[in-house]
């Protein structure tokens, strides 16, 4: 497959866990064919799937690639009276595995996509292999707090919700390009505001420190040089509490690694997920 050639294969929606889960596919059988893992990708707490978009096209060269659509964002189920913690969202993670009826899969999960990634590996779910945790918060209780503010979040949301374009963008998000900004602007609207503030506020309630001592699979711990998220201090307890874990500290980049050093990004999955990336 080319380059030039989009890996893009089509949108999809399953019920699984009791709620309608949609996803986007990139790859399919080229992967399938080499006979390695599929690979969920999960994005963090105001990411719709399309907006990892330009991530899995390149996955999907190599990989048979799902990105999910967490539950409150994008075209998944949404609005009041779901279950919007951690547990919930973990448990539609190996639900979507199984209704996709995926026998090996990996897991790459960003922010909180990452704290989402290490709750559904806690259970053992059949057919998971191994994780790729992007810039996780290290928060919870008695820790630091996440290095980021709630309105910034609430505030592009009621402004998205209104109706907003690239250029309005910017204040939220200066250092992206006019497409990635474009982008957000027309999908951060589906960010149900309920659903984002229970994440947020978990970020401070829920350890996942706790769970990394069950977690049997390999993992590798992908880090950003700026934003403050994982410290060197950090890496060294996680690594204490799951000495499988590999560690890389990509450069000239912050908490949205991709958009800051999208190549960079590749370098540090490398072949981790069985093939290289980079």
């Amino acid at each position: 497959m080319s380059q030039d050639t989009s890996t893009l294969l089509y949108g999809g929606h399953v019920h699984a866990n009791g709620i309608r889960q949609h996803y986007l596919r990139y790859g399919g059988a080229q992967g399938q064919r080499a006979g390695r893992d599929a690979v969920i990708l999960i994005p963090g707490i105001t990411s719709p799937a399309v907006t990892w978009g330009f991530v899995a096209e390149h996955l999907g060269r190599e990989f048979d690639t799902y990105v999910l659509d967490v539950r409150g964002r994008g075209l998944s189920s949404s609005g009041p009276g779901l279950d919007y913690g951690l547990d919930a969202q973990a448990a539609d993670v190996a639900a979507l595995a199984e209704a996709l009826g995926l026998q090996r899969w990996a897991l790459v999960g960003h922010s909180m996509g990452a704290r989402i990634a290490v709750r559904a590996a806690r259970s053992q779910p059949d057919g998971l292999t191994r994780l790729v945790l992007v810039d996780p918060p290290v928060s919870g209780p008695g820790r630091r707090s996440y290095p980021a503010a709630l309105p910034w979040y609430v505030d592009s949301i009621r402004q998205a919700t209104q109706g907003m374009d690239a250029e309005a963008m910017r204040a939220f998000c200066p250092t992206w390009t006019d497409e990635q900004r474009q982008l957000r602007a027309q999908w951060l609207h589906t960010c149900y505001e309920p659903a984002i503030v229970q994440s947020f506020e978990d970020f401070g309630r829920d350890d996942i420190h706790a769970d990394l001592p069950r977690i049997a699979q390999p993992m590798r711990l992908v880090t950003a040089e700026r934003g403050d998220v994982v410290r060197a201090e950090d890496v060294a307890e996680w690594q204490g509490l799951a000495p499988q874990t590999q560690h890389v500290r990509v450069p000239q980049a912050g908490h949205m690694i991709p958009w800051d050093n999208e190549a960079g990004f590749y370098a540090a999955l490398g072949d981790f997920l069985g093939s290289r990336v980079d």
